[in-house]
């Protein structure tokens, strides 16, 4: 993330010179997303989601996260191409880029029928970029860090500056609730999961095609993120010690024993790391 404009321009440069920025574009997305998202969930819970209002928010919410995803893979590539000795990546080593992976589930989202779940764990993202951005950009450009008491210096050598108690706070909110809402999220992606699941077995309109796509993707996702592989593993221990009970049925353990063998069978055939020589799972978030 590029570093705020010097202090030494006045507020107004200040502000035009951090709207140039393509970084700039990404928080509005994001913060468009947040909007639009409030928005459509005021319409859900007062049972109007057909309405206009919520149509145009649901898609302007998609529109906006496929715009942010697409920034940062635009930077990425034109980082790469800029480094002149590294070739870009093909196909299979693009789609293995979870900023990809969103960037495509947000335009699926955004042509497919309405799925008000899918919104979440976009919405979850974009409550801690605006929240990062806004802490680390926006409020050193409205106010720009000032130079502490004569004498204190900070642990580099270089003079220390008077903390900004609303950029602490929000530091502090990022650190203390990142793992969980990660997890959340984790959660709400094996949910909704669920949910497209049940949408094919009703046989809605193109729900087969979507599960096929998100399937795909949540296969991705378990593939890179440690919070989908734990969300995984305690999903699996329930069931294991429902199945574990002396009411179940002997049939009904041995159908679920056959289904967690074949799932590891998948798992392991669609590993995308054979492929492409990534590494293991990542915890970070997508941008």
């Amino acid at each position: 993330m590029a570093p705020p404009p010097p202090a030494s321009m006045p507020l107004g440069q200040r502000l035009i010179h951090l709207a140039q920025t393509l970084q700039f574009g990404w928080f509005v997305g994001h913060l468009t997303l947040l909007f639009c998202s409030l928005r459509y969930s005021l319409s859900y819970i007062t049972f109007n989601s057909y309405s206009r209002w919520a149509r145009f928010s649901y898609r302007t919410a998609f529109v906006a996260a496929a715009a942010t995803y697409g920034i940062v893979v635009y930077k990425a590539l034109r980082a790469r191409s800029r480094a002149g000795n590294r070739p870009q990546p093909g196909a299979l080593s693009l789609l293995a880029d979870e900023n990809v992976q969103y960037l495509l589930m947000a335009l699926v989202w955004l042509f497919g029928r309405q799925v008000p779940l899918a919104l979440l764990p976009f919405t979850v993202y974009s409550v801690f970029h605006v929240a990062t951005y806004t802490r680390a950009n926006l409020i050193p450009t409205i106010q720009p860090p000032q130079q502490a008491p004569a004498g204190a210096a900070s642990p580099g050598g270089r003079p220390a500056t008077k903390p900004n108690a609303l950029a602490d706070t929000i530091g502090r909110f990022v650190k203390e609730y990142y793992d969980a809402s990660m997890t959340l999220v984790a959660s709400l992606e094996i949910f909704l999961w669920f949910r497209v699941l049940f949408s094919a077995s009703i046989l809605t309109k193109g729900s087969w095609i979507l599960l096929a796509i998100y399937t795909v993707f949540v296969r991705a996702r378990y593939s890179q993120s440690t919070f989908v592989q734990a969300a995984v593993g305690h999903g699996v221990r329930r069931v294991d010690a429902l199945v574990a009970g002396q009411n179940t049925p002997p049939a009904a353990r041995q159908a679920w024993e056959t289904l967690k063998g074949y799932g590891e069978k998948v798992t392991d055939s669609t590993d995308l790391n054979r492929y492409v020589g990534a590494q293991g799972p990542a915890a970070k978030k997508a941008q």
